[in-house]
């Protein structure tokens, strides 16, 4: 009998803790995603005995290494950047690099963790991984930014490769920045391959990549409502962020004929309850992306919002939540607070936003929650349809990948669905997405041996 066998849930968590000290992010995911499955392979021997889930929760390999840069005083800095290359199971190791002072070794490996599972369920070729430092590129100017990217990519370009490793942009790394990553890159190798995405169109970048993950986790909420008889028309939306997902998430329910009320960033959040429209969201664009400004600035350009201070929206009242920010921003008395107003359906634009309390919450509740990896997936999507493109060196058309966008979110959708139908109407889209990721990437790895 496999030593596994013995191991209960609470057994195997404890296991990681010891193996992981002082990593509370990494243990918070690998406890989100073994609550399902502990109960899922319990009468399937083979997935025990070969200990998948333990070694799909050990990453194959974690790269640390120091980043010294100059900034523009001539003072000589140094960061710390990592990759944590989780599992390449289905295919070479994807993932954003994140650049922010909260960036460790543990969020890090959560982040990679969390990726393995939603490249999977993407039914694309691509493993998981994450990188990232713990660089600050607020308040820096543009050439101390290149600085800090090619003096990264110094170190990085040896473990990265178009069939071994394809990174991506994240929180803190836009285009600009795998612009200068890339370039650092082909200088060094004196090779034009798609070792990353997010590129700029003119090099080799994708059309629609920067609305792919907003506008993805609204085409999955727009999945969700549809089990129920129910579309985004005339509902109203509290997102949480004011970046990239969260301005074109809010694009996507405008579009859709939905109200949006508030957006946020670090310093709090705005309140619109005449609603964030496509105007409103093209000034946020342009003041958080261009002219780098905060979110409370919003109440001067329109009258009638209200800005409120170092807290977070799920007290406004509203028919569907997206939190698009950052990891653990909804915790447990948020979730009470939503489901007490009437909140019928939360979709994560952000990576593990919900903390395991608000989880817990979501599901008693029986409402519609789906947790990022499944419909955040539209960007690691589109990053896999660009390295695609790459490959062909072609580029697709914007109605062809609107079209594979929406596909995708709907079949992610549907292998939600078929493993976490629970019976009576209800769908418990964490269990869903769990087991169909993790049925995949340890499928893959039984195949293999034990390597």
């Amino acid at each position: 009998m496999a030593v596994s066998d013995h191991v209960d849930l609470p057994t195997f968590i404890e296991g990681v803790k010891k193996r992981n000290p002082g990593q509370p992010e990494f243990v918070q995911a690998v406890q989100e995603v073994a609550e399902d499955i502990f109960d899922f392979i319990e009468d399937k021997e083979e997935y025990h005995s070969q200990q998948i889930l333990r070694r799909i929760a050990e990453p194959d390999r974690i790269i640390s290494f120091r980043v010294c840069w100059e900034d523009d005083a001539g003072n000589i800095r140094v960061n710390r950047g990592w990759r944590v290359q989780n599992n390449n199971a289905i295919g070479p190791y994807k993932g954003g690099i994140r650049f922010h002072p909260s960036v460790t070794e543990s969020v890090l490996k959560f982040l990679a963790f969390e990726q393995t599972f939603k490249n999977a369920l993407t039914g694309l070729p691509m493993g998981g991984g994450k990188g990232g430092a713990n660089f600050n590129p607020k308040g820096k100017s543009i050439r101390e930014i290149m600085r800090f990217c090619q003096s990264f990519m110094t170190e990085l370009y040896r473990h990265v490769g178009a069939d071994v490793d394809v990174p991506a942009g994240d929180i803190g790394v836009g285009g600009r920045e795998i612009g200068f990553m890339f370039g650092q890159y082909k200088r060094i190798t004196n090779q034009f391959t798609g070792v990353l995405t997010g590129k700029g169109l003119e090099y080799g970048g994708s059309l629609i990549r920067p609305e792919a993950t907003g506008y993805g986790a609204v085409y999955f909420l727009s999945n969700m409502l549809k089990t129920k008889g129910q579309d985004l028309k005339g509902k109203t939306a509290v997102i949480s962020g004011s970046g990239n997902v969260a301005t074109h998430a809010a694009e996507k329910i405008v579009q859709l004929g939905g109200k949006v009320l508030t957006l946020s960033d670090s310093g709090g959040f705005i309140h619109d309850p005449d609603g964030i429209d496509q105007e409103k969201i093209n000034w946020v664009k342009t003041h958080k992306t261009h002219r780098r400004g905060r979110i409370e600035d919003y109440v001067a350009e329109y009258k009638g919002a209200t800005f409120h201070a170092g807290k977070t929206p799920w007290g406004v009242k509203c028919d569907v939540a997206l939190p698009c920010a950052t990891q653990n921003e909804l915790l447990g008395d948020d979730a009470r607070e939503l489901v007490k107003n009437g909140c019928i359906a939360v979709a994560e634009g952000a990576n593990m936003p919900t903390n395991l309390e608000g989880v817990h919450v979501f599901k008693d509740a029986k409402i519609l929650y789906a947790p990022g990896k499944a419909s955040n997936a539209g960007g690691v999507a589109v990053s896999g349809l660009e390295m695609s493109q790459n490959s062909e060196r072609r580029s697709w058309k914007e109605s062809e990948l609107q079209q594979l966008l929406l596909d995708i979110m709907e079949g992610i959708h549907a292998s939600c669905v078929q493993y976490g139908d629970q019976g009576g109407g209800y769908v418990d889209y964490v269990r869903g997405a769990n087991i169909a990721g993790f049925k995949k990437v340890a499928d893959a790895m039984l195949a293999y041996g034990v390597v």
